[in-house]
């Protein structure tokens, strides 16, 4: 890994993240659920903050911006696509965009589902997606502007990516999410033993974010809705995996 990663819980169950390159001491952030925490794990190691990168324009991810921005001078980077309803950009960034923290070249994923403008921010060398609210630790997000066809698509290209990548996402939310997938593959060995680390880390006030995709293919339901299986516990057997999909999501949003 050439960024070095700090995980910063915000509000009642956000996550910001800070990436950092010792040689040149560029430091970003993504997503500002609020400004203070970011701003004191910033000053105990002696970091200064040159980005800021939004995934998407809800409140509890941006709210923190401005007030990190003043603090810091730091750019703000964001969809272009969603620039209306975003602080004002220094950057307004599309697949085809690119930027570097370091030298390290971050590659910009459009995500769709959650909310039709947000993106994902994947830097390959470091193995590291910053994911948010699309996929999320055992699940994903809400689709309260998409379609499930395009969240199953953003997951698609998520799912794509290097099984090792550490996947970053915005909330807390693992261990309702994990509940949930037990309804579906209550024999899932990779899932029982996950739902154990995670009710450990929880118990010990531990992040259960990030996490290794090859760990959400084998347990998250929303990535699975391909998997015989999974098509069989919702009903659906001969089903697509955008059906699918679309069925979990329904069910989730119940439970």
């Amino acid at each position: 890994m050439t960024l070095e990663l700090v995980t910063i819980p915000c509000l009642s169950d956000n996550y910001a993240y800070l990436v950092h390159d010792a040689g040149t001491g560029q430091t970003g952030c993504i997503d500002v659920p609020d400004a203070a925490p970011i701003l004191a794990a910033l000053n105990a190691r002696g970091w200064e903050l040159s980005d800021i990168l939004i995934t998407h324009h809800h409140d509890d991810h941006i709210q923190g911006v401005q007030a990190l921005r003043a603090a810091t001078g730091a750019m703000v980077l964001g969809a272009a696509a969603d620039a209306h309803r975003l602080p004002p950009l220094d950057l307004a960034l599309t697949e085809a965009s690119t930027f570097s923290i370091g030298p390290e070249f971050a590659r910009i994923i459009d995500v769709p589902g959650h909310t039709v403008g947000h993106i994902a921010f994947h830097f390959p060398e470091s193995r590291l997606a910053f994911t948010a609210d699309s996929l999320m630790a055992g699940g994903c997000g809400r689709l309260f502007e998409g379609t499930p066809a395009q969240m199953w698509h953003s997951l698609q290209k998520l799912a794509a990516l290097p099984p090792d990548t550490l996947i970053c996402s915005g909330h807390e939310y693992t261990t309702s999410n994990l509940r949930f997938a037990a309804t579906l593959e209550p024999g899932n060995p990779d899932l029982i033993s996950r739902i154990d680390r995670v009710t450990t880390a929880r118990r010990e006030g531990r992040p259960t974010v990030p996490v290794p995709l090859s760990e959400e293919l084998a347990t998250n339901p929303f990535l699975r809705a391909d998997q015989p299986q999974i098509k069989t516990a919702v009903g659906l057997p001969g089903a697509d995996a955008a059906t699918v999909f679309a069925e979990i999501r329904a069910r989730k949003d119940k439970f």
